[in-house]
């Protein structure tokens, strides 16, 4: 064909049958016999037919796009925010939708609003809280939601994230199979625990749970993200215990500052202090030297927070809450 767009009506002719049949063959609204239908995708693949998105809406009542609330605000690390980011958008274009970026700074506002104008058919979002304001709103809104993260109560909810609580306790009991008796859990910043950010507060919780059962000695710490705070953190830690020989940190901003205090305090990794951290693979593979580690698996939660929330679209049952198992793997650093 020529430059000009082809219409639904030259699609017609060429199949042979009326522009309502295309129509219903490509909207899939009504039963169509195989060979006509045949007939028309023929058509439409020949004539390099490409149906206007505002008629598929129209169509099927369906906007095709799905909102992502991130988390841009303090205590957030944007590199793993944006392999979250391109998990969802590379997962929901796999299914016709494109993705409508929020931050989660506008609240229930920006759902609310989002929601209402019906720009999208569904809503992913981040960076949940234990007491999260958005909670009660998402259980009312007619359009289908899935949040990466778990509230306190997630009843009526979608969910699904990376068992932090275990990924916590997975750490600890690597460090007390190597023989550590004294550790430490340098977390997320303390903006992130203020917030009641759920994550944040579950790896903390796995991490005290597994020391108390394990019988190691152990504290956990919120860790901040620049290298004159976290180097001062470090060595209030080295002062105050000198048993100290195994650090968990979670916290991806945080790692290369962490490495580079225990270097200027005359700490040797893994042959003075072991160190295990939570973090994506490149940034764990990338360190000096190579760090033991516990998956964020982004790419994963990503499209599974997709593939449930086009299940729900199209009106399937889903699980409630989908709890992703954490996997540790064993580098130079413990």
């Amino acid at each position: 064909m020529s430059g000009r767009a082809v219409t639904i009506s030259q699609v017609a002719r060429h199949a042979g049958v009326a522009v309502s049949t295309v129509s219903y063959v490509l909207s899939g609204k009504r039963a169509i016999s195989a060979d006509t239908r045949r007939r028309v995708l023929d058509s439409v693949r020949v004539l390099g037919y490409h149906p206007n998105a505002g008629a598929r809406a129209l169509a099927s009542k369906r906007a095709n796009v799905i909102a992502l609330v991130l988390p841009l605000r303090a205590g957030v690390h944007v590199p793993v925010l944006m392999q979250f980011a391109t998990s969802v958008v590379t997962a929901a274009r796999r299914y016709d939708h494109d993705v409508l970026l929020l931050t989660a700074d506008e609240g229930s506002d920006g759902l609310h609003r989002a929601a209402a104008s019906a720009l999208v058919d569904g809503l992913i979002v981040m960076d949940v809280e234990l007491h999260d304001s958005r909670v009660p709103l998402l259980r009312d809104l007619a359009e289908p939601s899935v949040l990466i993260g778990f509230p306190a109560d997630s009843i009526g909810l979608t969910c699904v994230d990376l068992d932090f609580a275990r990924a916590g306790a997975l750490c600890v009991e690597h460090l007390a199979e190597r023989g550590h008796t004294e550790v430490a859990l340098l977390g997320a910043p303390s903006v992130v625990y203020e917030r009641g950010t759920g994550f944040a507060r579950r790896t903390r919780e796995g991490f005290v749970a597994a020391v108390a059962e394990t019988g190691l000695r152990g504290v956990a710490l919120p860790c901040e993200e620049n290298f004159d705070q976290v180097s001062t953190a470090i060595a209030e830690l080295l002062d105050s215990r000198p048993g100290l020989s195994g650090l968990v940190v979670h916290n991806e901003a945080a790692v290369g500052h962490v490495l580079g205090a225990l270097r200027q305090y005359g700490r040797r990794v893994p042959d003075d202090v072991a160190v295990v951290a939570i973090c994506p693979d490149d940034i764990a593979e990338r360190s000096s030297p190579p760090l033991t580690s516990v998956l964020i698996p982004a790419e994963e939660v990503g499209r599974q927070a997709v593939r449930l929330l086009m299940e729900k679209l199209e009106g399937r049952a889903v699980p409630d809450g989908t709890l992703l198992q954490p996997r540790l793997t064993v580098r130079e650093s413990t």
